[in-house]
């Protein structure tokens, strides 16, 4: 059964860190997402505040435009991004082509642990476009792509959006 969340146009950065905190625990119940907290991604950042960060800007970017999303979907979607579930910079264990192969990793690991709808799945797939060459089709997918980018950026100069 879908699970209905609406966001009010204006929450504060505690709310909205709360919405996204209740959906981490959710994951952690059945899934792996625990392990994304012993990888770094960007700078002193794991996997998983990376991933946190991703889902918060995401929700920001939305509220700000005045845009309606599929919260759920689209926080899930955030959150597991990147559940490749090793350390990208070890290039003993890495791909070699990390940056193109790890959406479709992370889409099969979510799948193992998760069922996913069509459009979380979008956002896995999708999030390191133009490197991946398919586009996101949803407006959800489109955002976590833009959010990932602005993360990636801030993360690696020491600016951290939020942690949880």
């Amino acid at each position: 059964m879908k699970q209905e969340l609406v966001l009010p146009r204006t929450l504060t950065k505690r709310q909205l860190v709360a919405v996204i905190h209740r959906h981490a625990a959710q994951l952690a119940k059945t899934g792996r997402i625990a392990q994304t907290r012993k990888y770094y991604q960007h700078g002193d950042c794991s996997v998983f505040e990376h991933c946190a960060n991703v889902a918060y800007v995401s929700c920001v970017l939305f509220m700000k435009l005045g845009i309606e999303a599929d919260w759920p979907e689209l926080i899930r979607g955030a959150l597991l991004h990147d559940y490749f579930l090793y350390d990208w910079h070890d290039r003993k264990t890495c791909h070699p082509a990390h940056a193109v192969y790890h959406p479709t990793l992370a889409r099969n690991n979510a799948r193992m642990d998760y069922e996913l709808t069509e459009k979380e799945e979008d956002i896995i797939l999708h999030h390191m476009f133009p490197l991946t060459i398919m586009p996101p089709k949803s407006k959800e997918a489109w955002m976590v792509c833009l959010a990932d980018k602005i993360c990636a950026l801030t993360e690696t100069f020491g600016k951290v959006c939020v942690r949880l």
